[in-house]
């Protein structure tokens, strides 16, 4: 069961309260490159990105924010770290959320008018408590980032902004450690009601960053952990945004584009079954259809999956039977198989 969190808005995107749970990704591009930032920004759009985050390293950067978020399709955020003149800045520019530290903003007057700016335009912050950034006294406390460490940071961060009576709080605890990631959110959302943003951090490329990110966000998801989420990976931030998708769609949380269905393959295999999975697959990225497709390869398993699923096909000896809602439509070669999965899901 989820667990329901305060509820807050990051532009138009409802966060917490029992809204699902949103994508976000990070732009990988110079924020002072508008044209280059607002490009990356719709092919993440595109892909179902709901927030996305900008760095902002500068006075440049965070005037350059401003038209960025004016032409932006989706809600924006701004990455800040230890200059609240920035914050201020952007707040000013019309910024959809703020991710920063108010412990590493300086003194409480800086943290007060940044407070205030945002609390004038109902901007929440999001508290982004990193392993590998954690204060120095609570390093030497507990002798290197444990879970209690990150979470003992997370509620010092709090309470500042509690103490200036702000509430309008997102709360990450990131660390590339999947089981100590794990541990940090369960550990804090039981101390408190805020939205949180689940991730693994420095997760890897690809290929591994994947695999970690899946494992840890799947367990915190299945607990009911997680209000907005970013799949952190050295590459392609739209490949982000999928990868974020298809792990809610395996939970059941979210449902985005098609439900893909292939077998292993195996010696019974008579077809290059891999071959048209992959080609199946790659074509319908661009398909927004809320149907299950398999694409199976031999007489065991297979006609029973493909009668399953919307649209599906078993394979045979060099050729394959095409199954639409359950029945058979019709038998093609294999080279042919591909062109006609996609021509039976244009018919659905």
């Amino acid at each position: 069961m989820k667990t329901l969190t305060r509820q807050l808005h990051v532009g138009s995107v409802a966060v917490g309260g029992g809204a699902p749970c949103a994508v976000q990704s990070m732009c990988s591009t110079d924020t002072r490159d508008v044209k280059t930032t607002l490009t990356q920004i719709q092919a993440l759009a595109e892909v179902g990105c709901e927030i996305v985050r900008c760095a902002v390293p500068d006075a440049d950067a965070a005037d350059a924010l401003a038209t960025i978020k004016s032409q932006s399709p989706i809600p924006v955020i701004a990455d800040i770290h230890f200059d609240y003149k920035l914050a201020l800045r952007v707040l000013e520019g019309g910024i959809d959320g703020l991710r920063l530290n108010p412990g590493n903003i300086g003194e409480h007057w800086k943290v007060a008018e940044v407070v205030t700016s945002a609390a004038e335009r109902k901007v929440p912050i999001r508290i982004g408590v990193n392993a590998g950034s954690l204060e120095k006294h609570l390093l030497e406390k507990y002798g290197h980032p444990t879970a209690e460490a990150m979470v003992e940071s997370a509620l010092g961060h709090i309470r500042i902004l509690e103490d200036l009576n702000y509430q309008e709080i997102k709360v990450s605890l990131k660390a590339s450690d999947v089981p100590k990631t794990v541990e940090a959110y369960r550990l804090l959302s039981r101390q408190v009601n805020y939205p949180l943003h689940i991730g693994i951090t420095e997760a890897g490329t690809i290929f591994s960053g994947t695999i970690k990110s899946s494992v840890g966000l799947g367990i915190l998801l299945y607990d009911g952990i997680g209000d907005t989420l970013r799949v952190s990976l050295t590459g392609d931030p739209v490949d982000e945004v999928r990868v974020g998708y298809e792990i809610l769609k395996s939970l059941g949380l979210r449902q985005r584009g098609v439900n893909f269905v292939s077998c292993p393959t195996c010696g019974r295999c008579q077809i290059n079954l891999i071959k048209v999975a992959e080609e199946v697959e790659k074509r319908l990225q661009s398909v927004d259809k809320r149907i299950t497709v398999a694409v199976m390869g031999c007489a065991v398993n297979g006609p029973g999956e493909a009668r399953e699923a919307d649209v599906g096909v078993a394979g045979g000896k060099g050729e394959g039977l095409i199954f639409r809602k359950g029945e058979i439509v019709r038998k093609v070669s294999e080279a042919e198989l591909a062109d006609a999965l996609l021509e039976e899901i244009e018919h659905l």
